[in-house]
């Protein structure tokens, strides 16, 4: 079995004429996520952090929630439910080959 060691890539994009691209991929365990509501200007966030980097998703120009934010926050917990269930799968589809590996 290869071991997979846990990493987190993050690469910018920047082109003359076009807006800079940011891509961050979390390849770990050690992922923090946390969400809250900021008090001094009262909006919810959501915070995905590793040590080596962190993406933090807040209501737009981050003033009140407006219904776009709603739609977001909505695709962002289905988009974690399926996630979630896949993992689920995944991890008992491993455990039982596992398991049948072992007995053979």
């Amino acid at each position: 079995m290869s071991e997979h060691r846990p990493y987190t890539y993050v690469t910018l994009s920047m082109r003359p004429d076009t807006e800079p691209h940011v891509s961050v991929s979390f390849h770990t365990a050690r992922l923090k996520v946390r969400s809250g509501l900021l008090l001094s200007n009262p909006r919810p966030y959501l915070d995905f952090t590793s040590h080596e980097a962190n993406v933090h998703i807040s209501t737009t120009g981050a003033g009140p929630v407006t219904d776009d934010d709603l739609t977001i926050a909505r695709e962002i917990f289905n988009a974690a439910a399926r996630y979630l269930a896949d993992c689920e799968q995944l991890h008992a589809e491993q455990a039982n080959k596992d398991a049948s590996d072992t007995a053979a």
